[in-house]
């Protein structure tokens, strides 16, 4: 009896530890989806592409933090995600306002600002990061030359370094150097839960079929025990990996 007791207790101190983690305003936010993540956002100035990779334990997560506009840029937006920052972001991105002006746009106009993360990457390459105080940890980011890393939820800061130190180092195709940033965070730790999901979008002028979108890559894998490395697979099947 005495053990069922302290199994019940134990059960329920856990559930009250994890209310406390998410934020006090949770209220705000119960009917709302997270997508607990690692992702980067990138430029390649010299091809004018802007690009998203994203990975986590969270089902068809290339639904909802991926978002791309040529000659715009590009925004991830995760943790209890707000999926509004994607094409509110863009929007105000193909206005010609900077990275950091749409993220302090964002998140001033957002009363669940203290758990959301976002990267964006603008127009010009200029990259800017945001996470809420109210993040899961681990929870930040790493800025470079036309990138962005964030993650939340992992396995540590490595995470995020790690993906750095690939995209800058990774040769090629913008999309390959976003794999290769995802698959160092993955031997990293990665998410700290596990695996799921992982998805890929690259963006250029007239990218995309026959010329007429800008979506020149934009693949997902919604559900598998291996995401990164099937996302890698089908990347290959479009462009020859370096």
């Amino acid at each position: 009896m005495m053990r069922a007791y302290f199994g019940l207790f134990a059960l329920l101190l856990g559930a009250a530890l994890c209310q406390l983690a998410v934020g006090a305003d949770s209220s705000d936010r119960a009917a709302e989806p997270f997508a607990n993540t690692f992702s980067i956002v990138a430029h390649d100035p010299d091809k004018k592409e802007w690009g998203v990779g994203v990975a986590s334990k969270y089902l068809a997560v290339g639904a909802v933090v991926p978002w791309a506009k040529a000659g715009a840029g590009a925004i991830a937006t995760q943790s209890y995600v707000n999926v509004s920052y994607g094409p509110r972001g863009l929007e105000m991105l193909a206005e010609g306002k900077s990275a950091e002006e749409v993220i302090k746009a964002l998140t001033d106009a957002d009363k669940g600002k203290d758990s959301r993360q976002v990267g964006i990457v603008d127009a010009k390459g200029n990259a800017a990061n945001f996470s809420g105080k109210g993040c899961v940890a681990w929870a930040g980011g790493k800025l470079g030359t036309n990138y962005t890393c964030q993650g939340n939820l992992l396995a540590g800061e490595a995470v995020v370094a790690a993906m750095a130190k690939a995209f800058e180092e990774a040769k090629g195709p913008l999309a390959w150097r976003i794999m290769a940033a995802l698959e160092a965070a993955e031997k990293a730790g990665g998410d700290k839960r596990g695996k799921q999901s992982a998805a890929i979008l690259v963006v250029r002028d007239k990218g995309g079929p026959s010329g007429l979108n800008d979506r020149a890559i934009d693949f997902r894998v919604d559900d598998h025990q291996e995401p990164v490395q099937e996302l890698g697979r089908i990347l290959a099947l479009r462009v020859k990996k370096p």
